[in-house]
Order: structure tokens, then sequence, then C-alpha cells
């Protein structure tokens, strides 16, 4: 049973005096309308007064007597996977192999070539190791981030419905959303290498935790980074310049002197890629092939179109015919002085149309290299990734110099 507070309680009982005054008043003899808008006054201010008690009383609780009930908080119990006991214990399995009943074990998924079993690293570490790749991979902290299971097909929106003009009596025809088209993720499994020679001279938790996470952090970032553009697809997910699914009339090469060009570029590249996709799309390219030959490029009247915004808030930003331009290493795309004829250069595409397909849960197996005769500690990610809608990329290719240039 609800009680009231002391001051709602109050209120009430007022509230219904003059109530009760107020009828009495309309059967007075000679009752005056000052009188009488006087009284409904009074009534009006006590009601504003409950609105704000109601106001204050809100999500509190009261005994019988209006006092307010005061509870003891109530602390969130703390994960099995990120209690001191278990991170102490996931521990000296890493440095020693020393299991304990305290540590929880789970083989690798069946889909992938490994049978071993080992230990769930603590979910304190993994949070800090997602944190570090999604916020330091310049590739994956961009693509779409999915929690499938692995084997489902998954539906694309492949018609997007329009509005018609429609006459007196004349219906609209039905748009139908087709959901044909699907995309599937499998499970490949992304092993970091950890020598247990790094971890042996950790000596305090904290230290050990820094380390682990600094070095499979790294790992993934850049695997994930790789793999997302230029993945087979056969070892690990498939990737961008890899899916023959991109329209071949979205796979353009330029010539040494078209790639210096504003107006083949414009021509060739930004036209082609369809107008529904052109929000949010920023392009991908090497660091030296942006400083080398796009940052400075003008157009016909002189007008830069390649050039770096510095913003005290955000740093140098770097952008090309008025979209933002991503840098990255040499081993994501092939910078352009160093690629060969055919090799992919620059991605023109919103990386919101490519998703990773992973739970993001990360086991620690240990195992014996027999080559080298140490000890490894080995992390493990299940995971999967794809484009979702390949009408959403434009992929430029380094074209053969024209003879006699």
């Amino acid at each position: 049973m609800a009680f009231l507070s002391k001051n709602m309680r109050q209120l009430l009982q007022d509230l219904d005096s003059e109530t009760e005054a107020a009828q009495a008043l309309q059967s007075k003899k000679g009752v005056t309308a000052e009188e009488l808008n006087k009284k409904t006054s009074e009534i009006q201010t006590i009601k504003a007064k409950i609105e704000s008690q109601k106001a204050i009383d809100g999500g509190k609780e009261f005994d019988a007597a209006g006092t307010q009930v005061v509870k003891a908080k109530e602390e969130k119990p703390i994960s099995k996977f990120a209690s001191l006991e278990y991170r102490k214990a996931f521990m000296d399995y890493a440095k020693t192999g020393k299991s304990s009943n305290i540590l929880e074990f789970r083989s690798a998924d069946a889909s992938t070539t490994t049978g071993d079993v080992g230990a769930i690293i603590p979910s304190t570490i993994l949070e800090e190791v997602i944190k570090k790749v999604e916020t330091y991979g310049q590739i994956f902290s961009r693509v779409r981030k999915l929690a499938v299971r692995g084997g489902l097909k998954v539906p694309i929106l492949s018609l997007k419905p329009t509005a018609t003009w429609i006459g007196e009596s004349a219906p609209s025809s039905r748009q139908k959303i087709q959901m044909t088209d699907s995309v599937s993720f499998t499970y490949y499994g992304l092993e970091c290498k950890v020598a247990t020679s790094i971890l042996a001279d950790t000596v305090t938790l904290a230290q050990f935790e820094s380390i682990l996470i600094d070095v499979i952090g790294e790992a993934i970032t850049k695997a994930m980074d790789i793999v997302i553009i230029k993945g087979d697809g056969t070892t690990g997910p498939l990737g961008i310049t890899k899916d023959t699914r991109i329209p071949s009339k979205q796979i353009i090469t330029l010539k040494p002197d078209e790639f210096t060009d504003w107006s083949t570029w414009k021509k060739k590249v930004f036209a082609k890629m369809p107008l529904s996709y052109k929000g949010g799309a920023e392009f991908f390219m090497a660091s030296g092939t942006y400083e080398g030959y796009i940052d400075g490029m003008v157009d016909k009247q002189g007008q830069p179109v390649g050039r770096v915004n510095y913003s005290i808030a955000e740093g140098p930003q770097e952008r090309f015919g008025g979209k933002p331009v991503v840098e990255v290493e040499d081993d994501v795309i092939a910078n352009y002085d160093d690629a060969a004829t055919g090799d992919v250069v620059a991605i023109y595409g919103n990386l919101n149309n490519y998703a990773i397909n992973s739970n993001m849960q990360l086991t620690m197996f240990r195992y014996l290299d027999h080559d080298t005769n140490q000890w490894v500690d080995k992390a493990l990610l299940i995971a999967d990734g794809k484009i979702l809608d390949p009408n959403g990329f434009v992929i430029v290719k380094k074209g053969e110099a024209t003879t006699g240039t």
C-alpha cells in the first residue's frame, strides 16, 4: 500500500476544507462576487501547491506516518569476469599456465580450425581492448558492428519506397520493400600471439593488464583495418577491394596524368557514386598519396579542391572535393608511388555500408611452440565481415602511363 507524504496530506486536507467552505459560501444569502472570487483563488492556489508537491514526492516512498523511507543504495553486482579474484587468476594462467577453478574455459567455435580450449579474458581487459580498437582503428571505427549468429542470412533492403502523386480517385501503386538480397556471415578466428616473455616480468596486476591491452589492442586494430579493405574472404572476412559485387562502372582506373587532374576525378570518380550514397562518403588513401598528389590540387579556376583545414579543436582535417579524407597506412591501401599498375590506391564510400559481425569476446589460449621451445599466449577473436551494400563504394586503381609520356 502506498502512503502520502506529510506535506501532501496537509495540502489535501486544506483543499477539502476550502472546498467545503466554498460550497457553504455559495449557499449564503447576500454573498458577493468578490467573496466568491477570493475563495476560488484560494482553492486554485492550493491545487497548484498539490501539483508542485507531486513533483517533489515523485519516485519516493513514504511510511504510514508520511515520513520518507530512505533505502540503502543497491550496488550492482560485479561480474565474475571483472572480479579481482578472476583477474588475478587469469594473470597467473597467462604468465605461468597455472589453471584455477575460478577461471572459466571455453573451446574455440566448432567452425574454426582450432580445437583449443582457453580461458575467457576478464571483462575489464576486454572492454579496454575494444575501446582501444574503436578509437585508434581508422577503418574499424567507421564500419557497422553486428552481432548476429553465424550461418544466418541477413536480408538487405534492395528497394527504397517512393512517394507518388495520385489523382482524386486513382489509388497509388503499392511500394513493396523487397528483401530478396541477403548477406550471410560465417566464423573466422583472428589470432594474436603474445610471447610469454613479454608478460613474465610483470609484477603488478595493473602492469600486466596494461601491457596485454596495448599488445592485443594494437594487433587487432591493424588486422581489422587491413582485412576490411583487402581481406580475401577465405582465411578471413571479405574486404571491400576484393568484393566482386561492386558494380564494374564504379571500379575506376586513372592514368598518371589523370590522377592529378581535378576534371577527371570529378567526371570518373565523384560522378560514379550514386547520389543516394554520397551522404557520409569519405575518401580513404595512403598518407603519401594524399600529400603527394591530392593536397594542393586546384580546379580550372585555380580554386583548391584538395586542401587541409586546420582547426584548434580537431587539428588538421584533410579534404578533397569537399569530402573528408582518411589517411591510412601503406599496408592497408598502397601508396601511389609504390603501387603497381592495377593496384587499388583510393576508396570512396561510406564505411557504414560494411559490417563486422562479432560478439567481440576474446579467449586466451596457451600452448608450447615446439619450433622455439617457448610458451605462447594466443588471444582468439571470432569474427566475419563483408559489404552490406556494394553500390556505396567507388574503387580507384592506378593506371598505366600513356606510351610516350
